[in-house]
């Protein structure tokens, strides 16, 4: 008996895929597999109700912690994609490492996703499981499903389908990010409604301050009271979320080349992201912050492909957790206006003296002003000899511009001295 482990939700696109494994693809049994990395309670009624509707073993896995110290490690990688905080994209592999696991614990013969052709997540998906001797399936893929065959599918072999707003939208939820595509939301100069939105308010006038506690570039605390990773976002998500903080519309570059347009929530994410950087603002030099600044870019890329363990993150990792010895304090942030606004920080390995910056002492040490002039003399000297050769040689350009008389006597633009009778 053939048997596969799918990778279930209980939405539309995983659960068509249960029927067609077994009819397209000749399996006898399919399992279902649902990984925990911080959805609503209500995603996990809706798959198991899917799942016995469908007479499908079901096996719930729960990685919330894995999930989290990736998103935290994230944090002190600064890691965002094209500007919004990368969620799915960390949630993939966590997700894909658990249903291995599953797939092997029950002796399946291969593993299958309900990803579209067009996407990210097949990528993520595939990059952990082509690792192992196990057949990879993507019926949507493969079968080159649409969203509307797929619900009048649904609906003739009566499949228990809900899927947000009637299957219209595909909705993604974990713990440090909210995605919603799909439906009017794919047309770029369509204004999405409120009703998009589950995790942030409208912002209001209201303002409130948090102190945010790090540890080697960590978050371990607010105002004082400590948390395990999976409260402290949870805990964020909800307080940013009430005061409108994360959300993004853009306009997404996919690994395939297409562009697309993504809308997500992202509260806490995007809290702790900002207090992070403004963080190392203080406590990093300025050769540190602009050399990071591309190794974070670099690790970013490598977790928005979902190659999260590829040799190049660990060597990353390796400057990365240098610099983040130091990054130990405290960031104080103003929820405001949907923003959230480092407004002071404090650290025992700040790179910074108030005596020497401020505009009321006369000294920067045992440096005094009147040396800075000698740097001022020489600041900008290659610029102004350079400018100067381009000066003197548009000089002699415009002095050796050949002229020619005129029959009047006067003279006529080189440009035309070479026009005919014909010409004219």
């Amino acid at each position: 008996m053939t048997r596969v482990a799918l990778a279930f939700s209980g939405g539309l696109d995983t659960t068509v895929c249960v029927p067609l494994l077994e009819e397209e693809y000749g399996y006898d049994e399919v399992i279902g597999v649902t990984v925990d990395v911080g959805q609503p309670e209500s995603e996990f009624e809706e798959a198991e109700e899917t799942a016995e509707a469908l007479g499908l073993d079901h096996y719930v896995v729960d990685a919330k912690a894995e999930f989290a110290d990736l998103c935290l490690d994230g944090v002190r990688a600064n890691a965002t994609y094209q500007g919004y905080p990368l969620g799915t994209a960390l949630a993939r592999p966590v997700i894909a490492e658990a249903i291995l696991e599953v797939a092997n614990e029950q002796d399946c013969d291969g593993v299958a996703h309900g990803c579209t052709g067009k996407g990210n997540d097949q990528l993520r998906f595939e990059a952990v499981w082509r690792d192992s001797d196990l057949e990879v399936i993507a019926p949507v893929r493969e079968l080159g499903l649409t969203r509307d065959w797929e619900k009048q599918y649904a609906a003739e072999k009566d499949l228990p389908v809900e899927g947000g707003n009637e299957g219209d939208w595909s909705i993604d939820t974990n713990l440090w990010s909210r995605s919603v595509e799909g439906d009017e939301l794919e047309d770029p100069s369509y204004v999405p409604s409120p009703e998009i939105y589950d995790w942030t308010d409208e912002p209001t006038g209201e303002s409130e301050e948090i102190e945010i506690a790090f540890e080697n570039g960590y978050p371990v605390a607010v105002d004082g009271q400590e948390y395990d990773p999976v409260e402290l976002i949870e805990y964020l998500n909800e307080l940013a979320g009430s005061h409108g903080v994360g959300r993004t519309d853009v306009m997404e570059d996919r690994m395939l080349g297409l562009k697309v347009r993504e809308n997500y929530e992202h509260p806490a994410a995007t809290t702790l992201l900002n207090a992070h950087e403004s963080l190392e603002g203080l406590v990093l030099t300025q050769e540190e912050r602009q050399f990071k600044q591309q190794i974070d870019q670099q690790w970013a890329q490598k977790a928005y492909e979902g190659l999260v363990d590829a040799p190049l993150v660990g060597a990353l990792e390796g400057f990365i957790a240098e610099t983040q010895g130091r990054v130990t304090g405290t960031v104080t942030i103003r929820f405001e206006g949907g923003n959230a606004r480092p407004v002071a920080r404090d650290s025992e390995y700040a790179a910074y003296s108030a005596d020497h910056a401020s505009f009321d002492t006369e000294t920067v040490g045992k440096i005094a002003q009147e040396d800075a002039t000698g740097v001022a003399k020489y600041h900008g000297f290659q610029r102004r000899l350079a400018n100067g050769v381009l000066e003197d040689d548009d000089d002699e350009t415009a002095e050796s511009e050949p002229v020619e008389l005129a029959t009047d006597g006067g003279t006529v633009d080189a440009a035309d001295a070479g026009s005919t009778e014909d010409d004219q």
